[in-house]
């Protein structure tokens, strides 16, 4: 029998992106029951529905997705609404759920510090102050990393933290006025190539590099930390590869049949200059890294979005 046999797992934020492809998954490692929650079963901002979640499903696992998130557009326009919403989801998930058997909560890397050596180490996660432009919601994951650190000081809670990397994959949010930097310029160029159109244009520079991480890599590393890590430290899930901007926009310009030129808006912020994760404890613990090339992930994203999401958009 595996770890999963006959585990009852729920999932918060089990509806979304990334919380879709790891219930899939669950399921088919054979989990007893699997229960994807969103914002519709328990408004986990508010401190009875985190309790009257975890007192309705007793799970012997809880993994933590929820959050309220977006692209740097998203977060410049509401800071505080971003500081103040996963902070409080933050907190009541963790009150709450501080006597479960294992709990796995899952932050971001926008929470490392602006100037922390390249590649992000899980040991500088308080080492400065994270990029400005989405700095409420990096210190708020910082927070719900903290509060499941203090949570095993004070009450032995079996609390781990996972930092993932750029998401990107099927099911994401194409959505331009939310939509990460992926999704953005994967509808961008499919809508230019489509509708005809002399340029695409983008935010920034194109010079900040990033670490993308292809979702079901995600899900499959975060299925190995509830398996395999019990420690308080955070736990980095990434490619380990940087990729500037303007290197991703040229791969999914190839993908989508996008021949012309790029225009960017050098006026919009670029965000943080270099981000990348070191993934060797991952590696080493774990036995996990990522798995899909970049430009096969590319292909399987804008072959979902021309076939699910085009028509919505």
């Amino acid at each position: 029998m595996t770890y999963w046999h006959d585990k009852r797992v729920v999932v918060t934020g089990g509806t979304g992106f990334l919380g879709c492809r790891l219930c899939g998954r669950l399921l088919d490692l054979g989990v007893g029951q699997v229960d994807a929650l969103g914002h519709e079963d328990y408004d986990l901002e508010e401190r009875f529905a985190a309790y009257q979640m975890v007192d309705d499903l007793r799970p012997d696992v809880l993994i933590h997705l929820a959050a309220v998130c977006g692209g740097i557009g998203a977060n410049q326009a509401e800071p505080f609404e971003f500081l103040l919403k996963n902070l409080r989801i933050a907190a009541n998930v963790i009150d709450a759920a501080a006597d479960l058997p294992k709990v796995v909560t899952v932050g971001s890397c926008c929470a490392y510090p602006l100037g922390a050596p390249q590649p992000f180490s899980e040991a500088d996660l308080w080492a400065g102050y994270p990029e400005p432009t989405n700095a409420p919601y990096g210190i708020a994951k910082r927070v719900l990393c903290l509060l499941g650190q203090t949570a095993r000081e004070q009450y032995a809670a079996n609390i781990v933290h996972v930092i993932p990397a750029n998401l990107y994959g099927p099911g994401d949010n194409f959505n331009l006025s939310t939509s990460h930097v992926i999704p953005a310029i994967i509808r961008k160029c499919l809508h230019a190539v489509r509708y005809g159109e002399c340029e695409v244009r983008l935010w920034g520079t194109g010079d900040p590099t990033r670490d993308f991480l292809y979702v079901d890599d995600a899900a499959a590393g975060i299925i190995a930390v509830a398996e395999q890590y019990d420690a308080p430290q955070p736990i980095n899930l990434g490619s380990g590869v940087p990729l500037s901007i303007r290197e991703v926009a040229g791969i999914i310009g190839g993908v989508c049949g996008w021949e012309g030129p790029f225009a960017w808006d050098a006026e919009r912020p670029d965000g943080q200059p270099r981000r990348y994760l070191d993934v060797s404890r991952a590696a080493a613990l774990l036995g996990w890294r990522a798995e899909t090339p970049f430009v096969e992930g590319i292909e399987r994203t804008a072959d979902w979005y021309r076939s699910t999401a085009w028509a919505l958009h």
